[in-house]
């Protein structure tokens, strides 16, 4: 298949640094909106940006755009396009939409009606349908639908990007992997000078650290992708990218990744999690209070994800939590840049320090924000100086 557009999405408030990770390796970036950012490249592309993006979620390469008023203009629309040349006539797929046309009540409609399309023609030219339902492991057609004009996408992640393979035991409100690697990248922390995470929950920022500071491809512990699924995979080309993945990625750091929960379920959990993504040799765990986790000399980076609070009584007793965090940042954490995580301002204002940048994010429908705080000790020190 030629070059075709390919869009990349992401979580709300991501766009920029996958937009940097997009340029990083070498791809050039078209256009970027809030939850997403729009690149162009072969099908065969698509295999090298599953594998080593860490902050996109779905890798969409377009097939074909044209107009349809209705339902019966999109099946024909979806009927022209030779369907048998990319999915096998024993095989399996999955259509997904995004639609907003006004003679469309119910999206799955629209799903049904292009799922019939492909079939049907499938059929037609090879005298078989192809299965299809709602499991995304496999062909995914991705339909995005808006006004008279439709877009149709494989998508080749199938599963979301996020779902790296390691997470088997999330714990309650757990940050999302591209999310977390996202903060990483914008703390502008690549393994020089430590990362302590207390409050580290089921260990996502400190897992996504110990990947990024390896420089290890987040794709490499995925098995299953959606462009494997297609007619013409290039397997040949995925196992040199693996190999190529591999050695380009360091076998161990120069500095340490320390994590630590008050509950010892969330440590043995975080632990799990490391072991699953082949970084529990690189992560010192402790089971302690936030105010108790070890802080080395040398400098790095600390970072707490704290509660954000949704009920009144459980914002006042966070206050002193909020609060105890700037005591810990003033007085174990001198010579570190401090970073919160956190989608509450008014709690984070009890921190008592000033930060020197706010970073906005999204974790789920929540605006946070990610706020630097430089912590001097005595005269001013480059950051994550020491290492």
């Amino acid at each position: 298949m030629k070059k075709s557009s390919i869009l990349i999405t992401c979580a709300k408030g991501i766009a920029p640094f996958l937009k940097e990770e997009v340029l990083a390796l070498g791809f050039p970036v078209l256009d970027e909106t809030i939850a997403g950012v729009a690149t162009e490249g072969t099908l065969d592309d698509t295999q090298r940006l599953n594998l080593l993006l860490r902050t996109g979620h779905r890798v969409l390469f377009l097939i074909r755009e044209f107009t349809a008023p209705d339902a019966e203009a999109l099946y024909r629309g979806v009927s022209q396009i030779p369907w048998e040349d990319y999915i096998a006539e024993d095989g399996y797929l999955s259509v997904t939409s995004s639609v907003d046309n006004p003679t469309i009540r119910d999206s799955r409609f629209a799903n049904v009606k292009c799922k019939d399309a492909i079939v049907d023609r499938i059929k037609e030219k090879c005298g078989q349908r192809p299965d299809s339902g709602p499991a995304q492991d496999r062909v995914v057609v991705n339909l995005y639908w808006k006004g008279d004009n439709c877009s149709l996408y494989f998508d080749t992640s199938g599963e979301p990007l996020s779902r790296r393979g390691y997470r088997k035991i999330p714990m309650n409100a757990p940050m999302q992997e591209t999310l977390a690697a996202a903060v990483i990248m914008a703390m502008g922390w690549t393994g020089s000078g430590h990362f302590i995470n207390p409050m580290c929950g089921s260990g996502t920022l400190a897992v996504e650290a110990a990947l990024r500071g390896l420089n290890r491809a987040s794709g490499l512990l995925r098995g299953n992708f959606g462009f494997m699924h297609l007619k013409g995979f290039n397997n040949q080309l995925w196992d040199s990218l693996r190999e190529q993945a591999k050695k380009e990625a360091k076998k161990t750091l120069d500095c340490r990744i320390i994590a630590g929960d008050i509950r010892r379920e969330a440590v043995e959990a975080a632990k799990k999690n490391a072991a699953a993504a082949g970084v529990e040799d690189l992560i010192e765990f402790a089971v302690c209070d936030y105010s108790e986790t070890p802080v080395p000399a040398g400098g790095g980076a600390v970072i707490l994800n704290p509660e954000y609070g949704e009920r009144m009584g459980k914002i006042r007793e966070l206050e002193g939590v909020y609060k105890g965090i700037g005591d810990f940042f003033k007085q174990k954490c001198r010579g570190y840049t401090g970073y919160l995580f956190t989608g509450n301002l008014d709690l984070a204002k009890k921190v008592g320090l000033r930060p020197k940048r706010k970073i906005p994010f999204f974790n789920g429908g929540i605006e946070c924000r990610l706020l630097e705080f430089e912590l001097y000790e005595g005269s001013r020190k480059s950051k994550y100086a020491g290492g």
